[in-house]
C-alpha cells in the first residue's frame, strides 16, 4: 500500500443517541477529534471527515479537512462516496469509518489496510458476529461505483460488495497479527457507542496504560511542585513506578491523550518540551490521542536542537 487515507463519517442522525455523537467529550476532547485524530496518526495520508449538510462539527485535529455532503438521509453510501472521491487524487485507499469508535486502535487499522492486497476492492472486518462496513478499507476508485450505485437507489453498503472484489476478514485472521492480538484481542476497535448507556458505560472505563519517559532537565523536575498536584487532582495519577524509577521514569500511567500524559508526571506541554510518542517526534498537542501500548518520551526542547 503506497499510500492510505482516512475518512471518519461525521453525519448520521444520532437518533438512539439523542444528541449529536461527534461532539460527545471523550477524555478532554471529542468522539470525533479522537477518530480522525487515531486516523491522523497512523494512515499517513490525508483525512478528511465527511460532514453532513448543515452539520456543525467541533474542532477538528491540525491538518484534517471537511469534506461537505450535498445530500441529505442517503446514508453512509452517500458519505463513504464523498469521502474516498474526496481523497481519491491523493490515496489508494482509504480506512472509513464512523464518529463513535472510541478503542478504534492504529494496529486494527494497519492490519485493515494490509487486506487490500492486489485485486481486493475492501477489506470488510467481520468481528462480533456481523461485518463492520464502517471500520474497512477501502479502494479509492470505487468512488465512482458507489455512486452510480446511490443514482440506481442502491443505498445499502451490502450492494456494493456485490460488485466489487471484498475480503472478509475474520476475527481468527484479524488477530494473527501479533500487534492487533497484543493491544486489542478483543477487538474493541469496533465497538461503537449508540446509546447514552453505551457511551456512559465506555467513558467510564479507565483510560489506556501508556509508558512515559522524562529525559534531561525536565527529570530533575519531574513530579515536583504545584503541577503534580494537579495531575493528581485531575484524576490522571498516581504514578505507577514512581519510586522503583525515579523521575524520569518510566512511568506507567492512564492516558487518553498526550496533554494527560504530561500532567500525570507533572509536566505542562509547552515550548520548553519535546514529544516523541513511540520513537517519532509528534506535535505536543494537548488532545493528541493515546492507545494501549503507546511509549511517550518527554525532552526538554534545548537538548532537541
Amino acid at each position: 500500500m503506497r499510500t492510505a487515507a482516512g475518512v471518519v463519517l461525521a453525519g448520521g442522525r444520532s437518533t438512539r443517541m439523542g444528541r449529536p455523537k461527534a461532539w460527545l467529550e471523550w477524555h478532554g476532547s471529542t468522539l470525533l477529534y479522537r477518530a480522525a485524530a487515531i486516523l491522523a496518526r497512523t494512515v499517513g495520508g490525508p483525512v478528511v471527515v465527511v460532514a453532513a449538510p448543515g452539520q456543525e462539527l467541533p474542532p477538528l485535529p491540525p491538518g484534517v479537512s471537511v469534506a461537505a455532503d450535498p445530500v441529505e438521509g442517503l446514508g453512509p453510501m452517500q458519505g463513504l462516496a464523498v469521502g474516498l472521491a474526496a481523497v481519491a487524487g491523493r490515496a489508494e485507499a482509504a480506512f472509513v469509518c464512523s464518529t463513535d469508535l472510541p478503542f478504534l486502535h492504529p494496529a486494527f487499522i494497519r492490519r485493515v489496510l494490509r487486506g487490500l492486497t492486489p485485486g481486493v476492492d475492501v477489506a470488510l472486518p467481520v468481528a462480533g458476529g456481523f461485518r463492520q462496513p464502517l471500520a474497512a478499507a477501502y479502494r479509492t476508485s470505487l468512488a465512482g461505483l458507489i455512486k452510480d450505485l446511490l443514482d440506481a437507489g442502491d443505498l445499502r453498503p451490502g450492494m456494493l460488495f456485490q460488485h466489487c472484489e471484498v475480503s472478509r476478514l475474520g476475527e481468527a485472521e484479524l488477530l494473527a497479527d501479533a500487534e492487533l492480538a497484543r493491544h486489542d484481542p478483543a477487538l474493541e476497535s469496533v465497538l461503537n457507542v449508540n446509546s447514552p448507556d453505551d457511551y456512559a458505560t465506555a467513558r467510564a472505563r479507565r483510560p489506556p496504560q501508556v509508558v512515559v519517559e522524562v529525559f534531561g532537565a525536565l527529570a530533575r523536575n519531574c513530579g515536583e511542585g504545584p503541577r503534580a498536584a494537579r495531575a493528581q487532582n485531575d484524576g490522571d495519577g498516581p504514578l505507577a513506578g514512581r519510586a522503583e524509577h525515579g523521575g524520569g521514569g518510566p512511568h506507567t500511567v492512564p492516558a487518553a491523550t498526550l496533554g494527560a500524559a504530561a500532567r500525570a508526571v507533572g509536566l505542562l506541554l509547552d515550548r520548553h518540551v519535546v514529544v516523541a510518542l513511540n520513537g517519532r517526534r509528534v506535535t505536543p498537542e494537548e488532545a493528541f490521542p493515546l492507545v494501549t501500548g503507546d511509549t511517550i518520551a518527554f525532552h526538554p526542547a534545548d537538548a532537541a536542537r
